[in-house]
């Protein structure tokens, strides 16, 4: 199962029975726009216990067309990176399925 925007702004509205959906809605776009352009500034955004978004940049190289076998050149760009953190992992990892669900249920 994927987890989608709206699908985070109703979880966040049914856990938060005081705020409108319309509410929830905004506070999910402005986190999102705020680590978008954080990640543009080139600054790294840190979320404890989950991990870190950082960029990273990949300088302009040769590469190959896997059809034709032409040599193409790739321009420098730039890659959004994540690195989960260690509660996240642990997590993610932990044999003990019933606890991930009652943590998640909360």
């Amino acid at each position: 199962m994927t987890l989608i925007k709206s699908e985070l702004i109703k979880k966040l509205a049914e856990k938060n029975p005081h705020l409108y959906e319309r509410d929830c809605e905004r506070l999910v776009t402005v986190i999102f726009n705020e680590i978008t352009q954080s990640l543009a500034d080139g600054k790294r955004c840190e979320f404890r216990g989950m991990g870190a978004f950082s960029v990273s940049h990949r300088k302009k190289r040769t590469g190959r067309n896997p059809r034709t076998g032409e040599s193409v050149l790739v321009q420098e760009k730039f890659i959004p990176k994540f690195k989960m953190g260690k509660e996240l992992r642990e997590k993610l990892n932990n044999k003990d399925e019933t606890k991930i669900e009652q943590e998640t249920d909360n």
